[in-house]
């Protein structure tokens, strides 16, 4: 049993950009690289925006290059969720990771960047 309800389509949630090279300094667009599953996670880590500002979101990493928002059904959307497990955390499910099929993770990967927008970056 869930121990939160599902989250609303409507809710934001934001995923904190802990490397540089995850946003594009031309365009200054998040890449499809912040949106790739690591091996040890169980999905996607994001933080919830009515629990947390951007900026409270990037002050949990000592390194935080920006914050990008993401609409919960643009996310659903393209069949993935995101499922909350603890108060101001959730993560994005139905990910593959690189290992297990490199082209559906890439395509995923590439659909959330598209619908991601950076909210909040370091002065």
């Amino acid at each position: 049993m869930r121990q939160f309800e599902a989250l609303p389509d409507n809710e934001i949630v934001y995923r904190s950009m802990l490397r540089k090279q995850w946003i594009d300094e031309d365009t200054g667009r998040v890449k499809a690289d912040a949106y790739f599953l690591r091996a040890n996670e169980p999905g996607l880590s994001v933080n919830l925006a009515s629990r947390c500002s951007p900026q409270q979101c990037a002050e949990m990493f000592r390194k935080c290059y920006g914050v990008a928002s993401l609409n919960v059904g643009d996310v659903r959307e393209i069949g993935l969720d995101i499922e909350q497990d603890a108060v101001n955390h959730a993560n994005v499910m139905g990910l593959p990771r690189r290992e297990d099929d490199l082209a559906e993770a890439e395509r995923l990967a590439g659909l959330l960047a598209k619908r991601s927008y950076i909210v909040w970056q370091p002065v």
